[in-house]
């Protein structure tokens, strides 16, 4: 991999040059959910049900959240979102308003999963989490009104990186196949962790200490490291094809910028449509600070787009 491209900030966040370079280590990342607007009152148009589904064999029950509008047809397609969090923090609850703004704008269901977090559960228990709430789906699709054919998964962040290795882990199973991939700035590559030609200078929100942090915390070794799984790392996986779809959408500025370069070629090279959205000058999880600027408008309606075209909405 080449080294990041020198980008100033999009002119629409330049208020982000006084964030903090916090660390995923630091307690204050801990509180920063507690501190962050909540959710409005949940409207008409919407339930919401928490459910608790069988794990793996031997392993234990897994939460889902499922968002489903009111008045969606049945037959209707279904989003399988992974939230972020470097696999070391987050709930479903975090990603709230995403979840009910997927369901809301595309008419569908949305089912979030909660998951496992390192370093208490190192690889493979997010992995397994995922594929055991995707296939929970699949098995109760009929009596959710959903199709088996238009099931879509998806995460931001370390939630990207999941859904990245649950399609490899659904492929290789052979018992479901998701339609589709939505990878928000995904988290694929632990061998970042390791680069010295990565020039980080202009890098926000999710830093190189937060990512060595996150890596060896869900490995459970060094990032790096020979024979790490591509169910923990996707971008480990030599032949991606036979994959679902993709799109993958990130910003010149983020940490995880030329893993995801690497990544949607590759799925290319292989033969998987993936789409790739480059946001110049915009940093991870610029979307989420500055939700009503056009730039992360533009990428949040990329990413219905992409969702509309491979579920037939």
């Amino acid at each position: 991999m080449g080294g990041q491209p020198m980008t100033k900030l999009h002119p629409e966040l330049r208020a982000a040059r006084f964030i903090p370079k916090i660390p995923a280590d630091s307690w204050l990342i801990r509180v920063i959910p507690d501190i962050l607007p909540k959710a409005p009152p949940l409207p008409d148009t919407l339930t919401v049900e928490d459910v608790t589904v069988p794990g793996l064999e031997g392993e234990p029950d897994v939460g889902l959240r499922i968002y489903r509008p009111t008045a969606v047809a049945t037959k209707s397609p279904a989003l399988f979102w992974i939230h972020g969090g470097g696999f070391v923090s987050g709930t479903p609850e975090n990603d709230e308003s995403v979840s009910r703004a997927f369901a809301l704008e595309l008419g569908m269901t949305v089912v979030a999963l909660r998951y496992r977090l390192a370093p208490q559960h190192p690889s493979p228990a997010a992995v397994h989490d995922a594929y055991a709430g995707l296939r929970w789906v699949f098995e109760h699709a009929d009596e959710r009104g959903i199709d088996t054919e238009r099931i879509a998964i998806g995460g931001a962040s370390a939630g990207g990186g999941l859904a990245a290795t649950l399609a490899l882990f659904a492929h290789d199973r052979g018992e479901v196949r998701p339609a589709f991939q939505l990878l928000v700035y995904p988290m694929l590559d632990d061998r970042t962790v390791t680069r010295t030609d990565h020039d980080t200078r202009g890098v926000l929100i999710w830093i190189p200490r937060s990512n060595h942090y996150g890596w060896t915390s869900y490995l459970g070794t060094a990032p790096g490291s020979a024979g790490v799984s591509p169910y923990a790392a996707a971008a480990r996986r030599e032949d991606l094809s036979g994959l679902p779809p993709a799109w993958i959408g990130v910003g010149t500025l983020d940490l995880f910028h030329d893993e995801d370069l690497a990544y949607a070629r590759r799925l290319n090279d292989a033969g998987v449509p993936c789409e790739l959205v480059v946001v110049p000058g915009a940093f991870h999880g610029f979307d989420r600070l500055f939700t009503k600027k056009p730039v992360a408008q533009a990428f949040w309606a990329s990413q219905l787009g992409a969702l509309r075209g491979a579920l037939g909405l």
